[in-house]
């Protein structure tokens, strides 16, 4: 019994580690993917090297430089939306066999982020 516990124990840290590398490739290091977060740091004006870790990424970008809490939620909800519409185009990708273009993805993550501002009556300042 022992021996089947320990195992199923390496069976499973095994297959956390490998999902963990697959959401680390999807989201940040895919070709197809990978020239979205330089587009989107661009349109937000900060720059920076892309982490290896997801987790880690996150952290940076939404504490590029000590902005204010505005500015930091502003950054998670972009972040956010940029994982979702990613997993959105790759879901259309499998299964519906459509492209989506890094350009229409980043369109839907400005109009959804601003869209989302507006609706809560956030003020955002672009560049402070």
């Amino acid at each position: 019994m022992f021996r089947f516990a320990r195992g199923l124990a390496a069976y499973l840290i095994y297959r956390i580690i490998n999902y963990v590398r697959w959401v680390s490739h999807l989201f940040m290091h895919c070709d197809s993917y990978m020239a979205l977060w330089r587009h989107i740091r661009s349109w937000i004006g900060v720059s920076g090297v892309e982490p290896y870790d997801i987790s880690e990424h996150l952290f940076q970008f939404i504490h590029f430089t000590g902005h204010s809490r505005k500015r930091k939620s502003f950054l998670q909800l972009v972040w956010l939306l940029c994982v979702w519409m990613v997993w959105n185009a790759r879901n259309n990708r499998i299964y519906n066999n459509i492209h989506t273009t890094i350009e229409k993805i980043l369109e839907k993550v400005k109009f959804q982020s601003l869209w989302w501002l507006k609706a809560n009556n956030a003020n955002f300042m672009h560049g402070t």
